[in-house]
């Protein structure tokens, strides 16, 4: 049940009820602009209820898996809403995936039915490819024929049936995000993990009723729960289908807008627009930042710039997703992600599981109603991350005596390349499985616009005449585009040390200065 006291209507238990609360609370009001359209939440009610009937009619109940695949645009909630209504599980991913990615996630769910548009429905149906049993499709942006049918044809196809109502710890979205072994991990996320986040973010930010820009993809958690928490505040957003630096500062002057979400790779994106002040944004107050390490220099030149705090935060998949953040009443501490939200715990510890001294750096351990139960169909996984009810993130950090944290460095290798999820093993077996390449070591490297940025370092072949070009549209052809190196850059050996294993911290700086040469 909602833990907090600005809801009037019904309880939120599941995610659908975010929607109804919101309606029973504020009544009619515009809710979602995009492009030239405006709904209202009352209109994405009756289309999400008519979607679920639709969806039932295909065959769709409780527990099965639904895969949204497409950019930004309105269909993307109101196909949340309608998968939930319906009893089933949301699977969103990121329409940039490589149609391989897409099929290991489409295999490893069982999907029975996909959400796609036109730009994206090559690599879907090229995904699909070699499934045993195949899902059925939906299109929001062509008409039906013999191979899926028009999203607006289903919405309203045959009646609604009442789905078995879901508890709070039931799955309502399973997140794909990208693993160590080169696979797609699965992770589960319950109504009460998502709905308790959304509270609780609401009640840390004191986060009052507005009109927000949803410049963040929908179908990453970080973007899902800033809709999420629209609903809860009664406030309207201005979906983008990507992320277009004049359209945004259009956006801020003409809704005036007064926060928003974004990652640091936006940020510096609205610091470095030349025609920036051609537009008004005095009504901005505050931009958090997520997803990616946000340097120092570009919170300080975005305040300058526009008068406005950077409040950083930090937050993972398995958290769903908020962890900690800064608010516009807090000191806001350059290098910090701020406090815990309300509901959360968070402690650092050694490699024993021991807390250590404040200060100090460690592990960092996470707890709360926010925290997966686990991955799917991975068990394994899912008790090596969860321990006696603590998620262990796998970043290096340490927290001051205020209370703050600070995120060192990662333990694993990961790269956050413009807020995006990048392991290197991925882009590092690709390389491998080229016949002129002999070994080869990913790496990522500080960039003031992305955030990170990738370097694959490559031992080539004796003689080869193997280019950087060559091997960067070797990655394009076998990966997405934001898994793709920026640099290619070629040494005699890797360094190691006295067990084989590279060192990649030294390879980090050796690969940054080859870089800029």
């Amino acid at each position: 049940m909602c833990p907090i006291n600005f809801t009037k209507g019904v309880e939120c238990v599941q995610l659908k009820d975010l929607l109804e609360t919101n309606i029973a609370d504020y009544r009619e009001y515009p809710f979602l602009f995009f492009k030239d359209k405006m709904y209202t939440n009352l209109e994405t009610q009756q289309y999400a209820d008519q979607f679920a009937s639709g969806l039932q009619s295909l065959g769709v109940n409780k527990g099965d898996r639904v895969l949204v695949c497409m950019p930004n645009c309105p269909e993307v909630l109101f196909a949340y809403q309608g998968i939930t209504r319906a009893g089933a599980i949301i699977v969103p991913v990121m329409f940039t995936l490589h149609p391989k990615e897409l099929h290991y996630i489409a295999l490893n769910s069982g999907i029975k039915v996909v959400i796609t548009s036109a730009t994206t429905l090559k690599n879907v149906e090229k995904s699909l490819e070699g499934l045993s049993v195949q899902p059925k499709l939906i299109v929001v942006d062509l008409p039906s024929n013999e191979k899926w049918r028009n999203f607006y044809d289903v919405v309203g196809q045959g009646e609604q049936k009442e789905a078995e109502d879901s508890k709070g710890d039931d799955t309502a979205v399973i997140l794909y995000t990208s693993g160590t072994t080169g696979n797609p991990k699965g992770v589960l996320l319950t109504h009460r993990n998502l709905v308790s986040n959304a509270e609780n973010s609401v009640i840390h930010n004191e986060t009052e009723r507005g009109t927000t820009l949803g410049v963040l993809p929908l179908a990453h958690v970080y973007g899902l729960t800033v809709s999420n928490i629209c609903l809860l505040t009664g406030s309207s957003i201005v979906v983008f289908s990507n992320f277009d630096v004049k359209e945004v500062f259009k956006a801020i002057e003409k809704y005036k807008v007064r926060t928003f979400s974004a990652v640091p790779a936006m940020i510096h994106a609205l610091v470095s627009y030349p025609e920036a002040e051609q537009f008004n944004t005095s009504s901005l107050e505050s931009v958090g930042s997520g997803s990616a390490p946000l340097p120092v220099a570009l919170l300080n030149a975005f305040e300058q710039k526009f008068g406005a705090k950077v409040l950083e935060g930090y937050g993972l998949s398995e958290a769903a997703p908020v962890v900690t953040a800064h608010t516009k009443r807090m000191e806001i501490k350059s290098g910090s992600v701020g406090t815990p939200i309300p509901g959360v715990e968070i402690k650092i510890v050694n490699e024993v599981g021991v807390e250590v001294p404040i200060g100090e750096v460690g592990e960092l351990v996470v707890r709360g109603a926010n925290v997966t139960p686990g991955y799917y169909q991975n068990p394994e996984e899912s008790s090596r991350v969860l321990r006696d009810s603590w998620l262990f993130t796998g970043d290096m950090a340490r927290v001051d005596d205020e209370g703050y944290l600070y995120i060192v460095d990662r333990k694993k290798d990961l790269i956050i390349r413009g807020g995006f999820n990048v392991y290197p093993r991925d882009v590092e077996e690709i390389l491998s499985a080229h016949e002129q390449v002999v070994e080869t070591a990913v790496v990522g490297v500080p960039d003031e616009r992305m955030g990170e940025e990738m370097i694959a370092c490559v031992v080539k072949k004796a003689g080869s005449a193997v280019s950087e070009e060559e091997l960067i549209r070797y990655c394009q052809d076998h990966l997405a585009k934001n898994k793709t190196p920026r640099r290619v850059v070629f040494l005699d050996t890797l360094p190691r040390n006295g067990v084989g294993k590279i060192l990649k911290t030294q390879l980090r700086k050796t690969a940054a200065e080859m870089a800029i040469k």
